[in-house]
């Protein structure tokens, strides 16, 4: 004889469940990462004040690039980066990167774009930075980058997104690297 608390229990653990449950968190984590893109594009583009000063906003003739690439950067790549620190073209790149995997993200559209662009992002800014502060060689960048990668392999876009949706596009359906 089972107890409703047992039936209940099992009903809670059922593999179909647990899909659904696995599904909320990988598109919390989804929109939660795109929001950390998202974040540092308005925040570089108006200077809110947390990482940029208002002087230095993109609205106010500031680089997104010149400060972090001209002055943060650390290692054998160091070089490399303070040369192109503060180009017109590498601040285009760089803010018109975050806005679209921030948007990608949260919307849920456009996954593998963002997910191989932001983990491309994410480990050239690993690079600018080598060794890492706190570790030999792991920071957030590369834990972020695994972590997009993760989100398109498991179809996070398709749970609190626009991803089933942009699927059925017949421009989509006919270039699948756009889903």
């Amino acid at each position: 004889m089972t107890t409703s608390y047992q039936s209940d229990s099992a009903a809670l653990t059922s593999p179909a469940r647990q899909r659904s449950a696995a599904d909320y968190v990988w598109a919390g984590l989804r929109i939660a990462l795109g929001w950390v893109f998202l974040w540092a594009f308005l925040d570089k583009m108006f200077g809110l004040g947390f990482a940029t000063e208002s002087a230095n906003a993109v609205t106010e003739g500031g680089s997104p690039t010149s400060g972090f690439l001209g002055f943060a950067t650390t290692g054998p790549f160091a070089e490399f980066y303070q040369g192109f620190a503060g180009e017109a073209w590498a601040d285009v790149l760089f803010m018109a990167g975050l806005a679209g995997i921030g948007v990608a993200l949260v919307a849920g559209i456009g996954m593998r774009i963002a997910a191989v662009s932001g983990a491309l992002l994410l480990v050239l800014m690993w690079t600018a930075v080598l060794p890492p502060e706190n570790n030999p060689f792991m920071d957030d960048h590369l834990i972020y980058a695994g972590l997009l990668i993760g989100l398109a392999l498991v179809g996070a876009e398709n749970t609190l997104g626009l991803g089933k949706a942009w699927g059925s596009l017949q421009i989509v359906k006919k270039h699948s690297w756009l889903k």
